[in-house]
């Protein structure tokens, strides 16, 4: 039986589907999977955003501070010694990362990374941290790109075509898209309601975490310009996280604008179906995939430090991307189409074919697939 290992830092729950799917196409192809994972650190516990599998190899990982970089080791020499690949996440911290790979060029099994090919969020693109990512790409087997965006990157950097597979990265949204199918007009019109937004309301939605890099100065002034401009204009905030202060702050002067905090399953799906528009100035990451699942368009800028999902977003098909993050242009892009019911239709419809696309289950198939390739590639197949 070939073996294929898969190292994780933690488990994360929106990776169980994937692991279980994955784990199941390739038992068909003879192969093995073994997932290894450790803990969440101690900072990272208060997310609560791990999960367990039975199947899965749990190890204990060691963590530890130098300076300001933060470490951690994993305890995963003996199982990977039995391995034919290895796929680690490309992640400098994980120093017993540099160990697999050390190894694997005396020994049997070949390494593959699984990665965005560089930190879109860094604040010091040129500095000695992404220098070392950069230098370490070429220096495995095969790459499991998260998106078209780190496939390119990777052809850039002269790495071979045919040993890069395009995941597709995503996660499962089965149980939101089922959620939204089951929410009804007497709930919708309870929670308007409750959040006192008329029936002919025009309503935008954000949902996500509230930190700087979401551009939220640039969201609340683009907000007061478009309440300005569209009649019965609503903007629902759907999240927490460091700027909640300033929306909440500000909803007290803002009839229009509701910070509801975070919000999940079916209280979160009712809010979504209230919503013609999601507004995202900044950065953009897997939650494009509920936008997309609920047929809103999503408008975001050029300038803002997205993650390569943002790959998904196809200007003025799927959703918009002002270029540029000046507060005109944003919110008169925003304008435009709330005031289009035509042109929003048509991109909502587009939505919703792109959720079909991007699932977990395609995400399966392109993992599976990959990992076939390279054993083939390698003679293990």
């Amino acid at each position: 039986m070939i073996n294929v290992v898969i190292l994780q830092h933690r488990l994360l729950h929106y990776r169980v589907a994937l692991f279980n799917g994955l784990r199941e196409s390739l038992e068909k192809n003879g192969v093995n999977l073994v997932l290894v994972h450790g803990q969440a650190s101690e900072q990272e516990s208060k997310r609560k955003d791990e999960a367990e599998l039975t199947w899965a190899h749990k190890v204990k990982n060691l963590f530890y501070n130098v300076g300001n970089v933060d470490l951690l080791w994993q305890p995963v020499t003996s199982v990977v010694n039995n391995c034919d690949l290895c796929v680690v996440m490309q992640e400098n911290r994980i120093i017993s990362n540099y160990i697999v790979m050390l190894r694997s060029l005396f020994g049997r099994y070949k390494v593959a990374y699984w990665g965005h090919g560089r930190n879109y969020q860094s604040y010091q693109p040129s500095g000695l941290r992404e220098k070392w990512k950069s230098w370490l790409l070429k220096r495995v087997d095969w790459w499991f790109a998260y998106t078209d965006i780190t496939a390119n990157l990777l052809l850039d950097a002269g790495y071979d075509k045919h040993k890069i597979t395009n995941l597709e990265n995503a996660i499962d949204v089965t149980g939101f898209q089922n959620e939204l199918n089951s929410v009804t007009t007497e709930e919708m019109v309870k929670v308007k309601h409750a959040l006192s937004i008329e029936p002919n309301s025009r309503v935008a939605i954000f949902c996500g975490s509230l930190y700087p890099e979401k551009k939220i100065d640039l969201l609340l002034a683009s907000a007061d310009m478009i309440s300005n401009h569209v009649e019965n204009f609503h903007l629902i905030v759907i999240g927490d996280g460091p700027s909640f202060p300033v929306l909440s702050a500000a909803a007290e002067s803002r009839p229009w604008l509701h910070c509801v905090g975070v919000k999940k399953g079916h209280d979160k799906a009712v809010l979504f179906k209230l919503g013609l528009v999601q507004l995202n100035p900044g950065l953009v990451g897997l939650h494009i995939l509920d936008a997309f699942s609920a047929g809103l368009p999503m408008i975001t800028t050029s300038t803002a430090m997205h993650s390569p999902e943002i790959a998904y977003l196809k200007n003025g098909i799927n959703g918009i991307v002002v270029d540029g993050d000046t507060v005109n242009d944003y919110a008169a892009a925003v304008i435009n189409l709330l005031n289009d019911d035509i042109s929003r239709n048509e991109i909502s419809s587009a939505c919703l074919a792109s959720a079909e696309h991007y699932t977990v289950e395609n995400m399966v198939n392109n993992f599976s697939t990959g990992i076939i390739d390279c054993l083939k590639t390698y003679g293990y197949l």
